[in-house]
């Protein structure tokens, strides 16, 4: 996608290079967690990544993991003694499939930490298992606040929680919209009903009137929802889900003479949104997201970092590429200080505090990421354009 964004001024500091060179590693308690020492007495330590990398949703996972494996090969082209593998686990997006690579990745390939995973359903069913085998994991993406409510000590995020994006898209859509009547719409999965919760819940502490439906994400055909809405006749729209059942709603939308203001959150900030509405369908669509998308910015730390990114990938980094890169530097900057086993690394993320390219990454002892802000983007001729923060953007 080549959508512009404007100036980032001042929005967020840049991501701090790591500083590489580390000492060797030398006991046997690192050599067995690492993978062992290759020639010349390199260690070389395996990261995984899961995410949805090849299903309908996989637009949202290929720039977090790309991202993450820009931060490794930076790390390996600067490490002398010290080499990361980044281990792709392909989830489609799909919590079972996702325990099974969870399984894999722990009992036999050894992992020593997770950027991951990225959907909140397959965080949940995946969370116990690194658990049990004390394995750090930290997502780029995953915003289901119950996450952080299950005591968890090995799980970390770099994004902020659906209970603040949630009320903050409610908040926005009430004051620039004017709405006084809301329609909710989720696709009964994990994330997207957690986020549509919280935003019906913010729109009613606002005075809005709100009414509910739900959706089949393997369906296509959403008619009855979309006689509902109509019937309801509301100012504004919310969909908690993912981009690909929303370019099918927003069609049958517009097809059926639905005119309100559609928005959604994290999960629908994807170009093939506008692909799978159409380009009329989607004009005007208002999309919140705890990410930042730097591209198009002449900040130099955020213009850097787009052109290292695009000289690798030969595009644009899109949703959760800068949060990817990050969410593994977290984990490569505990390898730098000389931590080689999952608990020591564990231990060292709890300690973390370092400018990233997104924002200051710093965890909760939840797990949770201390700074919270949230952006607004919509589409705009045919391309999705950065507004502001929520508390800068206007709705043209």
């Amino acid at each position: 996608m080549r959508s512009k964004i404007a100036r980032l001024g001042g929005i967020v500091a840049a991501g701090t290079a790591l500083t590489l060179g580390l000492a060797a590693c030398g006991s046997g308690t690192d050599e067995a967690s690492s993978g062992g020492q290759g020639d010349g007495g390199v260690t070389t330590l395996k990261i995984g990544f899961m995410g949805d990398l090849t299903g309908e949703n996989s637009g949202l996972m290929i720039p977090p993991r790309q991202g993450a494996e820009l931060a490794v090969e930076e790390f390996n082209a600067r490490s002398s003694n010290v080499k990361v593998e980044l281990v792709p686990y392909d989830s489609q997006g799909n919590p079972d499939q996702a325990v099974t690579l969870a399984q894999k990745a722990v009992t036999e390939d050894k992992i020593v930490a997770l950027v991951g995973p990225g959907f909140s359903g397959e965080s949940r069913n995946v969370g116990p298992i690194l658990e049990q085998a004390k394995v750090p994991s930290v997502s780029a993406s995953a915003t289901n606040p119950g996450l952080a409510q299950n005591g968890w000590k090995y799980w970390h995020r770099v994004v902020a929680n659906d209970d603040v994006q949630g009320p903050t898209i409610a908040d926005f859509l009430v004051k620039a919209t004017s709405a006084k009547k809301a329609f909710v719409i989720d696709d009964a999965q994990e994330y997207g009903a957690g986020l549509a919760d919280a935003v019906a819940k913010q729109f009613e502490a606002n005075g809005v009137q709100v009414e509910r439906d739900k959706i089949d994400p393997n369906g296509s055909d959403y008619s009855s929802t979309v006689t509902k809405v109509k019937a309801a006749n509301p100012d504004v729209i919310f969909y908690g889900g993912y981009y690909a059942q929303l370019g099918r709603l927003l069609k049958q939308l517009r097809d059926g003479g639905v005119t309100a203001v559609v928005s959604s959150g994290d999960g629908s900030v994807d170009a093939k949104l506008i692909e799978g509405a159409g380009a009329q369908a989607a004009e005007g669509a208002v999309l919140g997201c705890p990410c930042l998308i730097p591209f198009g910015s002449d900040v130099p730390e955020l213009k850097d970092f787009s052109e290292r990114y695009k000289a690798k990938y030969g595009t644009e980094p899109m949703i959760y590429a800068t949060e990817g890169y990050d969410a593994a530097t977290a984990i490569l900057k505990a390898i730098e200080a000389g931590n080689t086993t999952s608990e020591k690394i564990n231990e060292y993320l709890a300690t973390i505090d370092f400018k990233g390219v997104s924002k200051q990454i710093k965890f909760n002892p939840n797990g949770e990421i201390a700074a919270s802000v949230i952006h607004i983007y919509q589409v705009k001729n045919g391309q999705i354009v950065w507004l502001g923060d929520s508390t800068q953007a206007t709705l043209s």
